[in-house]
């Protein structure tokens, strides 16, 4: 199946999910965690049966879950006709292997899954090559168990793109392959740069975030432009560009792809060259959907990821979306535990995040129906202003 390419045998498999409760983490943490792999399935297209939580002081070496919980999951498996499972955790090649043994279906983890998501959504050159180098990455490790697992299984999430041929599982060949696409992506990557260099000396932003916090739709609706949105996890890919006009004064707006938790390090690797627009961006807006239970997660998710890919720390504007769909749950009066974040109102959250955030500038808004949405752009046009009069100050005509 060529990468990028969704088939109608895919679709509508039914899934079985599997996340742990790690002794450093809560028990709605955890539920919060797979319900997170359970949008990332159903963007892949799987249909979610059951959800199962296991209690682990540290993952068993074998079976990742232990021998007890697994057979438990087997029983449900051939009692309801499952096609896959999906752990939320990252497997070895010998946990995979010897979980497949026991259970005797498709099993992906949450990389893998990733991944297969990254390929479906694929559109351009540099995109698909940037996938399949990452999926050629996480294969190699796994070449043993990827033959005796082909044999039984051909097609469905997990097996778009290099994973279907097995003649490319030997081991030199996909070494070879690795090496020829990492040459292609450096042509890729010049010709980025030229472009990157061509745009003249405009003020760069870039919008970043958490997946599926509605960059695409800020995007469309401050360039006037049609850049794909959807609401599923990884719509946008591919970084795109545009020229954005506040009042008179111009500058360029990147929408870029969307970060997530436990992101595979090959695909951190591969789209590094796409993260350049981040990179070179002189003003960073990080969108955060005010309306998810774990938007402060999410928040730091997107910050350690940032801290990750560029150490210069960049003036942000924070923008918590999606006002229109937050909660505010008013604590009982004789409540005396402690404030959760439902039990904040909205104002109380601006007043918070202004004093937390110091000198970031924090704006409430719904792109959806568009509130606030002047105050964004007025916060906007003063960021870049500011910077357009450091880079340029007795150029200040525009304004």
């Amino acid at each position: 199946m060529e990468i990028g390419k969704l088939s109608e045998e895919i679709l509508g498999e039914k899934a079985v999910l599997i996340g742990v409760i790690e002794q450093d983490s809560s028990e709605e943490e955890a539920i919060d965690h797979i319900e997170e792999l359970a949008f990332l399935a159903q963007t892949a297209g799987a249909v979610t049966q059951k959800k199962f939580l296991q209690k682990l002081r540290v993952p068993d070496p074998k079976t990742f879950i232990g021998s007890g919980k697994l057979e438990e999951i087997k029983e449900y498996i051939v009692a309801n006709d499952i096609d896959l499972v999906i752990f939320d955790d990252d497997l070895s090649p010998s946990q995979l292997r010897n979980i497949e043994r026991v259970l005797e279906i498709k099993i992906l983890d949450r990389s893998n899954l990733i991944l297969d998501i990254f390929a479906s959504r694929a559109q351009t050159a540099h995109a698909r090559t940037q996938v399949e180098l990452a999926q050629y990455q996480y294969l190699l490790p796994r070449l043993t168990r990827m033959w005796t697992h082909l044999e039984r299984q051909q097609g469905g999430i997990g097996m778009r793109g290099p994973g279907e041929r097995q003649i490319e599982t030997d081991r030199r060949i996909i070494k070879d392959k690795i090496a020829l696409l990492k040459k292609k992506l450096v042509e890729i990557d010049k010709q980025k740069a030229i472009q990157r260099s061509n745009r003249g000396q405009l003020v760069r932003v870039s919008l970043v975030g958490y997946t599926n916090v509605g960059k695409s739709t800020i995007m469309n609706a401050l360039s006037k432009s049609e850049v794909f949105a959807e609401d599923k996890l990884f719509a946008t890919l591919d970084t795109t560009v545009r020229k954005v006009v506040i009042d008179n004064l111009p500058f360029l707006l990147a929408d870029t792809v969307g970060f997530i938790r436990k992101l595979p390090h090959q695909l951190v690797e591969s789209f590094k060259s796409t993260l350049d627009e981040v990179r070179e961006s002189d003003l960073l807006i990080h969108i955060v959907d005010i309306s998810h239970p774990s938007f402060e997660d999410h928040f730091n998710v997107v910050n350690k990821t940032l801290a990750e890919i560029d150490k210069e720390e960049k003036p942000t504007i924070v923008v918590f979306n999606k006002i229109d769909a937050y909660r505010y749950v008013p604590q009982e009066e004789n409540d005396l535990s402690p404030k959760m974040q439902e039990n904040y109102t909205l104002e109380e959250l601006k007043k918070q995040w202004m004093a937390k955030l110091n000198n970031n500038k924090v704006v409430f808004i719904s792109a959806e129906d568009k509130t606030n949405f002047e105050e964004l752009k007025a916060v906007i046009y003063e960021e870049v202003k500011r910077i357009f009069e450091v880079r340029y100050p007795y150029n200040n005509f525009l304004y």
